[in-house]
């Protein structure tokens, strides 16, 4: 019989292309790592952090931590700022951002997270996520988490009470990771 009437299973093909494949992309993948990379002009300027930056805005853990925020690892938040610092042990921020509050907020003091829930409707109707429960207020429940389409809230409608305290999904991701059960939640004026 000779070698051009045998054939080759089909699954050596198929082994020998996806072979071939897997190098091509990794040949590229280290091309484009060693290739020229883009860098700022001069004369233009560094992004930087604002005090003023919209909710919702991520920034440097830079931004001061409230004095009267207590101590060690904790959450805080600010009604004043509308801003949340995610603290770590020794007392040094680690994240910092601006957010949207709910119609209530929860008296200044210390809390514990107690209830995390991956998501649900908010009370506005509204896909939310990362759902981080620390608190009740004239019985409604005050918790840090996003909109699972990453949007601002919605204005409430008149007369509506929501505890919802909305964020950026890349601030409510960190967040939900630092604020395990048991966290401190300390808020502040």
């Amino acid at each position: 019989m000779s070698v051009s009437a045998r054939r080759l299973p089909p699954w050596t093909w198929v082994t020998g292309l996806t072979a071939g494949a897997v190098v091509a992309v990794a040949a590229m993948a280290l091309q484009a790592r060693e290739g020229p990379r883009p860098i700022a002009a001069a004369g233009e300027p560094k992004p930087r952090a604002s005090a003023t930056a919209k909710p919702g805005a991520s920034e440097p853990a830079s931004v001061r931590v409230p004095d009267d925020s207590g101590t060690g690892r904790r959450i805080v938040y600010s009604l004043g700022e509308n801003r949340v610092w995610l603290v770590d042990a020794s007392d040094a921020p680690r994240r910092t951002f601006r957010v949207w509050p709910g119609t209530v907020d929860p008296d200044p003091g210390s809390y514990t997270v107690g209830q995390r829930t991956d998501g649900t409707t908010g009370s506005d109707g509204v896909e939310i996520e990362n759902i981080v429960y620390f608190a009740a207020e004239s019985g409604v429940s005050v918790a840090f988490s996003s909109a699972l389409d990453g949007s601002s809230p919605p204005p409430p409608a008149e007369g509506a009470r929501t505890g919802g305290i909305r964020m950026k999904s890349a601030d409510s991701a960190a967040l939900w990771t630092f604020g395990t059960t048991g966290t401190t939640v300390t808020v502040v004026r």
